[in-house]
């Protein structure tokens, strides 16, 4: 069995991926992303958060959440948003991917991969690039050619607070996150 290690900093900011069950393309069409929506506002009600940062693409999305001060309790929102977000989006018609021996003795539908990935951003340069590393994921995937061609994603709302010029990105200043390595 592997050994998941998780970092826990109360208050602190994270950087997460999560995936769709066979990186089926549930997020490409207004059901998903409209099921998305739902579930960060009904987690964000029960345990408050505050997303820094989001791209979601056809089949998997990267968020940062900063936490409220003194609380670490990242796992347990996103077990609450990945089951609001299945409720929903099985309700509305989506279907799930398949679903093992395993995950059906533990009553587990096939929407979601099991695990999630997490980084705890450590300093603002950490953040930065995790920023950066979430707008050009578009581009790396292959699903625009500029980062502000990419309507999913928290670019335009950085943008607008001046934090990128609207052409970031379309230069070799973001290139190099087409492989970037994580530590």
């Amino acid at each position: 069995m592997p050994d998941y290690r998780r970092w826990y900093g109360p208050g602190g900011t994270y950087f997460f991926t999560l995936v769709a069950q066979d990186r089926r393309s549930i997020f490409n069409d207004n059901r998903g992303r409209s099921c998305l929506r739902s579930a960060f506002r009904r987690v964000r009600q029960r345990r408050p958060f505050q997303t820094i940062a989001i791209v979601v693409l056809p089949d998997h999305l990267h968020v940062i959440w900063q936490l409220p001060r003194g609380d670490d309790g990242f796992s347990i929102r996103l077990g609450l948003f990945k089951e609001q977000f299945t409720r929903r989006f099985l309700a509305d018609g989506g279907t799930e991917g398949s679903r093992s021996d395993s995950r059906a003795r533990r009553r587990e539908r096939g929407v979601w991969q099991r695990r999630f990935w997490e980084h705890l951003c450590r300093n603002e340069d950490d953040l930065s690039e995790k920023v950066n590393y979430i707008h050009w994921n578009p581009v790396k995937h292959g699903l625009v050619r500029h980062v502000a061609d990419y309507r999913w994603s928290s670019f335009r709302r950085f943008v607008r607070l001046g934090h990128y010029p609207k052409e970031w990105g379309g230069a070799d200043e973001a290139r190099r996150f087409d492989h970037w390595e994580w530590e």
